[in-house]
């Protein structure tokens, strides 16, 4: 079955929403020039109690200090880091919090495909978004698409998710194209801009999980936790 995440959620509606579809990831963006932004407190609001979809943090080049207060105030069971970070940086994250990272990776073309080998042995999935132009005011969620038949066929040595652009409209052609066995969306499921709607969100989640995983080529690796 193909797995969805649905990122920038700030809201209990939202939420139980992503529940009641059996969404398998929630994005909760820490990144404070995000429409989409939420405090750790806030965060922490939204889940009273334990269960419900796996919860990503979304982080833009944050320090150590940054991410122990968000993890002091809910739990986390992946980071997901969408600035500039190095192999490097990845890897000391990883090391100190102990949890899973997820490095998003923009793609505007072929040659950007060369960064997957050397994050790969430092990070545990990744997310590949459309590269933000120079004039994006974020690193992701501006709604661009970028050409999601680059990665099919690639040898991917890690789980990974596919990001940029999506709709419930145009889901099932990215993974056909792409060969993901994952997606990810936040503007692709708003009335308006850093505002969910409930009835997109239902609708990008059926779209991608009526899509038939095992006529895919090439046939890649579930995103598992």
């Amino acid at each position: 079955m193909i797995q969805v995440k649905i990122c920038g959620l700030h809201t209990a509606a939202a939420l139980a929403e992503c529940a009641r579809l059996g969404v398998d990831y929630v994005g909760l963006v820490f990144h404070p020039p995000s429409p989409r932004a939420v405090t750790p407190a806030q965060a922490a609001a939204l889940f009273p109690t334990p269960g419900g979809p796996s919860r990503v943090g979304l982080f833009v080049d944050a320090d150590d200090i940054t991410l122990a207060a968000t993890l002091a105030a809910l739990r986390l069971d992946i980071l997901q880091l969408h600035g500039s970070e190095t192999p490097a940086r990845c890897a000391a994250i990883r090391a100190r919090f102990g949890l899973p990272v997820m490095k998003a990776l923009g793609i505007g073309g072929p040659a950007d495909l060369a960064a997957i080998a050397v994050y790969a042995p430092v990070v545990d999935r990744f997310l590949f978004d459309a590269k933000p132009a120079p004039s994006d005011p974020l690193p992701g969620g501006n709604a661009h698409a970028f050409e999601w038949r680059l990665l099919a066929g690639q040898p991917i040595p890690r789980p990974w998710l596919l990001a940029g652009g999506l709709t419930p409209g145009n889901v099932a052609a990215a993974i056909t194209a792409s060969g993901a066995a994952g997606v990810d969306v936040s503007s692709g499921v708003e009335a308006r801009r850093g505002e969910k709607s409930l009835p997109l969100i239902a609708a990008f989640t059926h779209a991608a999980r009526a899509t038939d995983r095992d006529n895919l080529q090439p046939k890649v690796e579930l995103l598992r936790m």
